[in-house]
């Protein structure tokens, strides 16, 4: 079986940070150790490299559609495509993604798609008809997204629990966020939370969002730690991320449907990789009930589950993370158990090859595919 994979951003100095660039890194690398996989990026120079068995492959944007880099422009696309016996696209609504959908439909090869929240335009509905099948990171998402229920498969993502493991040796203390600091992380609610003397320490990028007042949002944060014990590390390298999670007691994700400035969002966390890698370091999270995080983390056995916006209901559950050492540790074990089990990148690979078997068939090959390869 070969399968290419298509994300239109790396992950990376090269590219971005995000989820949506981890998750397609992470599978396909995972991936790569039952079948030959390759992962195909796009950036302003062509490349070649290895990352264990997984080839990545980056293709020359030739620009970006109305300047987005999620819509890199590159022709060379269709020739990669060649010899593939499953295409799995990241992003549905992106450019690489429909390029790609359109290509394995005409060579008729099986096309699957991974969407990660990227909003844009379903051409008149055309575009999601063009998949074979929709695998989800979460039931959440394959109901915003509408996916057929006869065409779905939620395969979630996970962390890796070679890297991110507990150490008895170290001690915890203190919360930790992890996450792009805009609005809709609720960083300022976790801020009004915080228990009187806790730690926080916040790793994310202090970026600027265009719109006002959101722009304003980095001042805002800086203003509401002041006199508190709050450390903004700005954006972290991957090494120092394990570390982080195993020296926290607990994680918070505070994310809200409404921000501070009366933004309704409609799409929220569809799963929440930050959390499955603090599970995986046997750190209890509390996080907000919203979107896929409420399928990840069970409420009371791995952590805490809150109502979004609710300072005293956030304040609360981490407090008492913080002070009751023994149900810490009672939920940080759970949360390992539960990501070995059911939530490491191997067996999000898993569910992954069973949907990728159910198309091709037994052979694990289509003849389609077999003929463009020749």
């Amino acid at each position: 079986m070969r399968v290419i994979h298509v994300a239109p951003t790396p992950f990376g100095s090269d590219g971005l940070f995000g989820g949506g660039e981890r998750y397609p890194l992470e599978l396909a690398r995972a991936l790569a150790r039952h079948v030959d996989c390759e992962l195909v990026t796009f950036g302003t120079t062509a490349g070649r490299r290895r990352n264990g068995a997984l080839r990545l492959t980056t293709l020359p944007a030739h620009g970006h559609l109305h300047g987005h880099p999620a819509h890199p422009l590159a022709p060379s696309l269709p020739r990669a495509l060649v010899g593939a016996d499953i295409v799995h696209t990241h992003h549905m609504r992106s450019t690489p993604s429909g390029v790609a959908a359109l290509t394995a439909r005409v060579r008729r090869q099986r096309a699957v798609v991974t969407d990660h929240g990227l909003q844009g335009s379903d051409w008149g509905g055309l575009l999601p008809r063009l998949f074979d099948r929709f695998l989800t990171v979460s039931s959440y998402s394959a109901r915003e997204l509408g996916a057929p229920a006869t065409r779905t498969s939620v395969i979630y993502g996970g962390a890796d629990p070679d890297r991110f493991f507990p150490d008895d040796r170290v001690s915890r203390r203190g919360i930790l966020f992890v996450g792009r600091l805009t609005p809709h992380k609720g960083v300022d609610r976790l801020l009004q939370a915080l228990p009187a003397g806790a730690e926080l320490k916040v790793a994310g990028s202090l970026g600027h969002d265009p719109q006002l007042p959101e722009r304003d949002y980095p001042l805002l944060l800086r203003r509401l730690a002041e006199g508190r014990d709050v450390e903004f590390l700005g954006p972290v390298p991957e090494t120092l991320l394990p570390v982080l999670y195993r020296e926290a007691a607990v994680l918070a994700l505070p994310s809200v449907h409404r921000t501070c400035y009366g933004r309704e969002i409609r799409v929220s966390e569809l799963l929440g990789l930050v959390a499955l890698e603090a599970m995986a370091s046997g750190t209890p999270v509390v996080c907000s009930r919203v979107g896929g995080l409420a399928e990840v983390v069970q409420d009371g056995i791995t952590g805490f589950l809150v109502e979004p916006g609710n300072v005293e209901e956030l304040g609360g559950r981490l407090e008492q993370v913080l002070t009751d050492r023994s149900l810490a540790a009672r939920l940080g074990r759970n949360a390992r158990e539960l990501v070995v089990e059911r939530f490491s990148w191997e067996a999000c690979a898993q569910r992954c090859l069973a949907a990728y078997t159910k198309l091709l068939g037994p052979t694990g090959q289509t003849t389609t595919a077999r003929a463009a390869d020749a």
